[in-house]
């Protein structure tokens, strides 16, 4: 079932279930799905909907450290609440052992020597690492591997 249908049926659920914060996050990543779809008049598959679900993970995350730092715990906890409801459409995150796995095959078959091959290992692990992992942190990472090559 398309990702965009599993978050239609889980919106309805949400309404039957009088689940109102559960109701409220599925209701802004539609909202986000379809105003992308409007402004790039395409309809969005998997990957495109994953790519909006990620934003909004990124987006709730920065949200949440705001909040803190303005000492609005009432916000955290909603953003918090609401942060859980989103994460459940992210696929499993792969672990730091499997990550590095991934970028020493990368580093491998890209023939990358030095940090200024970066780039190139990024470009072979983004689409293999899509939605999987932190790409900040695998970029922290595939530095760390590149300087010590």
């Amino acid at each position: 079932m398309p990702l965009k249908q599993v978050i239609a049926d889980d919106m309805k659920s949400a309404m039957r279930e009088k689940d109102s914060v559960r109701l409220e996050a599925v209701r802004m990543l539609r909202a986000a799905i379809q105003r992308k779809e409007i402004d790039d008049q395409t309809e969005l598959d998997d990957a495109g909907v994953l790519a909006i679900v990620q934003k909004m993970v990124k987006q709730s995350g920065e949200s949440i450290k705001q909040f803190t730092a303005g000492d609005r715990m009432d916000l955290v906890e909603k953003e918090q609440a609401s942060l859980e409801f989103i994460k459940v459409y992210m696929p499993a995150q792969l672990s730091d052992e499997q990550i590095q796995s991934y970028i020493a095959q990368a580093i491998d078959e890209t023939g990358a020597a030095s940090s200024c091959d970066m780039g190139k290992v990024m470009g072979w692990l983004k689409p293999k690492l899509n939605g999987q992992a932190d790409m900040g942190k695998v970029s922290q990472q595939v530095k760390v591997s590149l300087k010590s090559e």
